[in-house]
């Protein structure tokens, strides 16, 4: 299989988190979590004056588009070509054309791989993102989406959650 690639959707203008759900919830039950990586709506912080008192706000970097980090194949093209909210991919008539690096650089999105010293099993502690302080248990791990699952306790019960590489470190 060819390397992952960064593809732009073009959406119905406002369906952009829709489109992002909808992807997401077709990636879960066709187990497609190998083959399209990830799904983003590229957001910024913005400063807006409203009666008089600023607020930051996120909004849109660009309204309409979603960003789509996945395998070229004819089953992916055709789930997300096939999204409700979708009007087509980016690229000369029906033919997808990946991002370059030198496109990616300015959104930030190129991530390092990181080296890890942990495996399944192995508990680790969240020390970053809304997780920060939980202790859990290592239940997968994809080394492509830089990310892995891990028991937590919610409530009394062990729930799923996923987690960057970045922001745990092994106890």
């Amino acid at each position: 299989m060819s390397e992952a690639k960064w593809y732009v959707v073009h959406t119905y203008s406002g369906y952009e988190n829709k489109v992002k759900a909808n992807i997401d919830k077709t990636i879960e039950n066709r187990h497609l979590e190998d083959q399209i990586l990830e799904v983003r709506v590229p957001m910024q912080d913005v400063v807006e004056l409203k009666n008089g008192v600023q607020k930051a706000v996120q909004k849109k970097l660009f309204p309409g588009y979603v960003l789509i980090h996945m395998f070229m194949n004819d089953d992916t093209w055709y789930v997300v070509r096939n999204t409700r909210g979708v009007t087509g991919f980016v690229g000369p008539g029906s033919k997808p054309v990946p991002l370059t690096e030198a496109e990616m650089a300015p959104l930030g999105i190129k991530r390092d791989n990181i080296v890890v010293d942990f495996e399944v099993g192995d508990t680790i502690q969240v020390v970053a993102g809304a997780w920060a302080d939980t202790v859990g248990v290592i239940r997968s791990m994809n080394a492509q989406k830089q990310s892995l699952i891990i028991n937590v306790e919610l409530f009394g019960r062990e729930t799923p959650v996923e987690i960057s590489f970045a922001e745990v470190k092994k106890m």
